[in-house]
């Protein structure tokens, strides 16, 4: 995701692949795409990480910053078929923002939402 490319992302998910973001209702990787696309055209300082919530066979949930949680299934392939995203659309203050490298990929040594305190 940190990578804001599109098409590099959208093929993490299976061809037919549902998500339900907010209230919208997505299918399959074109749709994908074109929703990031819209995403990170507005998103301009766009970072994310996420934090591994529970396992339960091919389902995780992840939580993350912006006060969310996500449900994901997976296909014997190993690609997600199934993202629900709850999201909660409380800005964050400039003076809160804790997410400071640069565009791109997160480092390594950047801490976790847990080592952060959120």
């Amino acid at each position: 995701w940190n990578n804001r490319d599109p098409a590099k992302v959208a093929m993490a998910y299976t061809p037919e692949s549902r998500w339900r973001n907010r209230d919208e209702f997505i299918t399959g990787r074109d749709e994908i795409a074109e929703f990031l696309t819209r995403k990170w055209a507005k998103e301009l300082d766009y970072r994310l990480i996420k934090e591994l919530w529970a396992v339960e066979g091919n389902r995780i949930a992840v939580r993350f910053r912006s006060y969310g949680n996500e449900n994901w299934e997976f296909a014997p392939d190993g690609l997600m078929q199934a993202r629900h995203s709850s999201i909660n659309d409380v800005p964050i203050p400039e003076a809160d923002r804790k997410f400071r490298w640069p565009l791109g990929r997160r480092p390594d040594d950047h801490p976790s939402l847990s080592d952060l305190g959120l």
